[in-house]
């Protein structure tokens, strides 16, 4: 948005960034430049965030949810799957009454931001600054070659593109890592902006509040190298993601009246939608032995491949996404997963469209105390049931020939486990992790909405001047990898601005 907005020379941008900034490629640390590398999101790891969640009632400890604390945000830190939600996602978001949301209304700005280096066709872009890419056939690791030929025997068909608007089924997952460099808009944008003189840029500064005169916006209370200060605009933007933009706008005076009078907040405008309406991806792994002698390090693309389909029974298309990862042992950096002394080789299982909703709340009116966040996976049938399903085909993926010599059996779940609906409900709910797509919890909707935080122009209701652009405003969550989409909304939105 800061680059869009800023090639107007009439405009005055301050872009404001609670972690540091990097302004040579060169200075990028190795763990934000290298697709490869996950300790970037590590809990406690300098360019994270950190927060902690509930995920079910029956987990033992909380759940390390990853959020990027460094210019470029979390696309600064994640896994690059580079995927767009489906037509119906859009659609359904104009359905709510978000007419200017509908797939075609947002297409053009998806083409915008893309250079796809494989696809040419009227739904792709060729000249937008984000490079769009897929790895070749020859360079798939041999596990990710077994997984699409098993995906294959199981019937599941081919999928060339799969961000083309038909798309489902197995085939080469669209990334953001061309060479293996992670991609983040701190790159692919910022960088082309820097010289503007209409635009400032300023790295570690925390926001604390919006600060308002009435029900106008116009400023921001921030804190920089601990001095604390005001900043006047004429348009505030949050873009600070599911989690930070609505725990700013309750830090502000703008929420659920009741919960901000429990934390003696004065009440600007009573929103009683932020925090709620929290979504994201419940994501279970299926960890099986290797054999030694294929218990290699995987040194390239986590992810090459994916496999989308429809649960059995559901009306929502291709709600469920499988992959294999690479072998690894003991457990995943970001804190999921069973550890283990053994080389594993680990599937993973991400429940598109769940019925799950949870809520955030703060923990108290300290800017600096983390919020409270329990996304209450699990709670319906319909969700159990069909990652049930995804598991058991996990382990019969696994039983295909083209697994053979690869894998010595199951380590979690184990096949007694997977035999019995009530074993498997009770390892989900006990396993299931995030997939760290939060949103929702500032979602937008029309007037007569009343837990709309934002009309479908992002502005936020009941006060002026104020806009948040980020996942937080998607009435759900989109059936894929929400970065793209992420990027989507800040293009969409700066248009308007």
């Amino acid at each position: 948005m800061a680059t869009r907005i800023s090639e107007d020379p009439a405009k005055s941008v301050l872009l404001l960034e609670a972690g540091p900034d990097y302004t040579e490629f060169e200075h990028w640390p190795t763990e934000l430049r290298d697709g490869t590398r996950q300790e970037a999101s590590a809990a406690g790891a300098r360019f994270n965030w950190s927060y902690r969640a509930t995920g079910t009632a029956e987990q033992d400890a909380p759940m390390e949810i990853a959020r990027g604390r460094v210019m470029g945000g979390s696309g600064a830190v994640n896994g690059q799957v580079f995927l767009r939600g489906l037509p119906e996602d859009y659609d359904s978001w104009a359905q709510q009454g978000n007419d200017q949301w509908s797939f075609a209304n947002v297409l053009p700005y998806f083409r915008k931001l893309e250079s796809d280096a494989d696809v040419r066709d009227d739904f792709h872009g060729s000249e937008g600054p984000i490079p769009v890419v897929r790895a070749p056939l020859e360079t798939w690791h041999p596990f990710q070659q077994a997984f699409m030929a098993a995906c294959a025997s199981r019937g599941f068909p081919e999928d060339r593109d799969m961000n083309h608007p038909s798309s489902t089924g197995f085939g080469a997952a669209p990334m953001n890592n061309p060479a293996g460099v992670r991609m983040s808009c701190a790159l692919a944008y910022l960088s082309a902006a820097r010289h503007r003189l209409n635009l400032t840029i300023r790295s570690d500064v925390l926001a604390r509040c919006v600060q308002f005169d009435g029900k106008v916006a116009v400023g921001v209370e921030v804190e920089s190298n601990g001095e604390v200060f005001t900043v006047l605009g004429r348009e505030i933007v949050l873009t600070a993601g599911g989690i930070a933009s609505p725990q700013l706008l309750m830090l502000s005076g703008i929420g659920p009246a009741s919960h901000l009078a429990e934390l003696g907040i004065p009440l600007v405008q009573d929103l009683p939608g932020v925090g709620q309406n929290l979504r994201d991806h419940p994501i279970v792994y299926v960890d099986a032995a290797l054999n030694p002698d294929h218990a290699t390090d995987f040194s390239g693309s986590r992810i090459q491949t994916l496999l989308r389909y429809t649960t059995a029974g559901s009306p929502l298309r291709n709600d469920m996404q499988v992959y294999v990862n690479n072998a690894a042992s003991g457990p995943s950096p970001l804190g999921s997963g069973p550890g283990s002394d053994q080389p594993l080789l680990r599937m993973t299982c991400i429940l598109e469209q769940a019925d799950s909703v949870g809520e955030m709340r703060l923990a108290s009116a300290d800017p600096l105390d983390k919020p409270v966040i329990d996304y209450r996976y699990l709670r319906s049938e319909f969700d159990c049931s069909r990652l049930r399903e995804a598991v058991r085909l996990c382990q019969q993926v696994l039983e295909q020939p083209a697994f053979a010599g690869f894998v010595e059996g199951l380590v979690s779940p184990t096949a007694g486990t997977i035999a019995s609906d009530a074993a498997l409900d009770a390892w989900l709910k006990r396993t299931v992790f995030t997939t760290f797509h939060t949103s929702g919890a500032c979602r937008m909707g029309p007037d007569h909405d009343p837990m709309a935080v934002v009309d479908q122009y992002c502005r936020v209701r009941g006060v002026d001047n104020l806009r948040v652009v980020d996942l937080s405003i998607c009435p759900n969550v989109v059936r894929a990898n929400t970065n793209a989409t992420a990027i989507m909304i800040g293009e969409r939105v700066a248009e308007w601005l």
